[in-house]
């Protein structure tokens, strides 16, 4: 393990941008605390921590969204104040967020046109921003609107807008997380090819191999302070994670499927028009998962992974009862709140608006989730319109220790926690029901590298103790690692399901790209 002490050092002519003793105080909380960075001109540095570690914190303050308490930033060598992300972008710094900054009633080429000068116009928007993302792999309609997009198709819209704007330093904060193997390399080489034009990349991502493969350096930060730097090609996977939480990170411990013929959750031939012109529409959808099973569903996004989670979820209701059942019960008509008093629970891909509501705090967040479940557990919460806080309270309290969620108060906003932190919590959320059958889209999207073990291993341990679950995830790593079956999902179909031990990642890769996807359908 080479990693080496950071000590403070003035801006030289080779860096395009440092910090000197950076520090952003929250009240007497330190989220950041002298912070020393520099990133050299045609350098991709990465940038790695922990969950609540004070990555965000950091590069917003670098792209003007948030203003240091202390300390000085340096661009080319001059002192300078970023007091907004549009002086940012004027001085070349650019920056792709891992919370979405998109308007879901425009277009895609609207949103990119909001951050452009007011004297290009939305045709040659379109236009720049079509040939862009076809040239980097990124496909995107230009028309389409944002809130029809899936999490993924809008992870490629922020990265075409941060590329639009010609940056000289771009900020990536887990671009990939969203990505498909496939996508995610087009990315690297994007990456490649504007490296050796001599512009800065400051990478951000928990997928370690990702940074070891593209990074030429590495600064790690713990508990807001710089720990080191290290040369991420020097090192391995598990020595950078040894690193950012200061011990080993456990492996998975998968336990031999102990499944039987008690059917949790079946879904049968399930179709389902698009509801929006840019929807996808399912068709003939069938699944079968039996307690103590795991179903891993991969796929590349907007393939209908998030039409069909609602669909599961209640969301968005059957044409017949019949097409979704939980323990023998047909629910096809009945909403989310009546699928989990039959011991369902649901994790949806997208955290804030979706999974949280940023402006309530966690034990509010606890409570819509959950007030009207009929389970033991929670008939403590409340009846006839009276709620018990201090059992609320305690439930967030049992939840943030569990998962070991990060935060500066006790019962802080959701917003305010970091991506990684709030997806814990979230998922803690539903385990902490003990559900006889999980749903769960994307269960580690920009997580560490040691939540994401503690998180996969919850599911797994949760699975093993007789629940069902079905997993939708673009992370073939984990689907692989997870699950016990795989299917696929391609344009609204699903493939007949594999075992994960018969199959491997160039089978599930060519049915993510379509390859054979007609026969999968009949035979589904």
């Amino acid at each position: 393990m080479n990693i080496t002490a950071t000590n403070s050092s003035p801006s030289t002519a080779s860096d395009m941008l440092s910090v000197s003793n950076i520090t952003k105080l929250y009240g007497e909380f330190p989220a950041n605390q002298d912070i020393n960075l520099n990133i050299m001109a045609g350098e991709i540095h990465a940038l790695l921590g922990e969950n609540g570690a004070g990555k965000s914190t950091l590069v917003k303050m670098l792209y003007g969204s948030l203003q240091p308490t202390s300390g000085t930033i340096y661009w080319k060598g001059e002192a300078t104040t970023v007091s907004s992300p549009s002086q940012a972008r004027g001085l070349g710094i650019g920056m792709v967020f891992q919370h979405f900054s998109l308007f879901e009633a425009l277009s895609v080429s609207e949103n990119i046109a909001l951050s452009l000068s007011k004297e290009i116009r939305i045709g040659e928007v379109t236009k720049k921003a079509t040939e862009l993302s076809q040239k980097y792999g990124l496909p995107l309609n230009p028309e389409a609107l944002i809130g029809d997009l899936s999490v993924g198709e809008r992870q490629r819209v922020e990265i075409v807008r941060c590329l639009m704007q010609n940056p000289e330093l771009i900020i990536l904060d887990e671009p990939t997380s969203v990505l498909t193997p496939q996508e995610a390399e087009s990315l690297f080489e994007t990456l490649d090819i504007l490296k050796s034009e001599g512009r800065s990349i400051l990478f951000i991502s928990h997928r370690l191999d990702e940074v070891r493969r593209l990074c030429d350096r590495a600064t790690i930060l713990r508990f807001g302070e710089v720990s080191g730097t290290c040369d991420p090609k020097q090192e391995t996977s598990s020595s950078i994670a040894r690193m950012m939480v200061g011990s080993d990170v456990n492996s998975i411990s998968k336990k031999s499927s102990k499944t039987n013929d008690n059917t949790l959750l079946k879904v049968s031939d399930l179709s389902q028009p698009a509801l929006t012109p840019f929807a996808i529409p399912l068709s003939n959808i069938s699944i079968d998962i039996h307690a103590g099973e795991i179903l891993g569903i991969a796929g590349v996004a907007g393939n209908g992974q998030s039409e069909f989670f609602d669909a599961i979820s209640g969301e968005v209701l059957s044409s017949k009862h019949s097409q979704v059942q939980i323990r023998d019960n047909d629910v096809g008509h009945l909403n989310i709140n009546e699928r989990r008093k039959l011991g369902a629970s649901f994790v949806p891909e997208e955290r804030l608006g979706h999974g949280a509501v940023s402006e309530f705090k966690l034990s509010d967040n606890m409570l819509l989730a959950r007030h009207k479940s009929d389970d033991v557990a929670f008939q403590r919460f409340g009846r006839i319109g009276m709620v018990w806080r201090e059992m609320v309270e305690k439930a967030t309290k049992r939840v943030c220790d569990v998962m070991d969620v990060r935060k500066a108060d006790v019962d802080p906003l959701a917003g305010s926690l970091s991506g990684g932190n709030l997806q814990k919590f979230i998922i803690g959320r539903e385990l902490d029901r003990q559900p006889s059958i999980l749903v769960i889209n994307q269960p580690t999207w920009g997580v560490d590298a040691g939540a994401a073990a503690h998180i996969r291993q919850s599911i797994v341990d949760l699975a093993r103790s007789g629940s069902a679950v079905l997993i939708i995830s673009q992370d073939l790593d984990e689907v692989f690692e997870l699950s016990d079956c795989i299917a696929v999902m391609f344009d609204g179909s699903l493939s007949h399901s594999l075992e994960t031990s018969k199959t491997n990642r160039e089978e599930i890769g060519l049915l993510m790209a379509g390859v054979n996807a007609s026969e999968n359908k009949d035979a589904a």
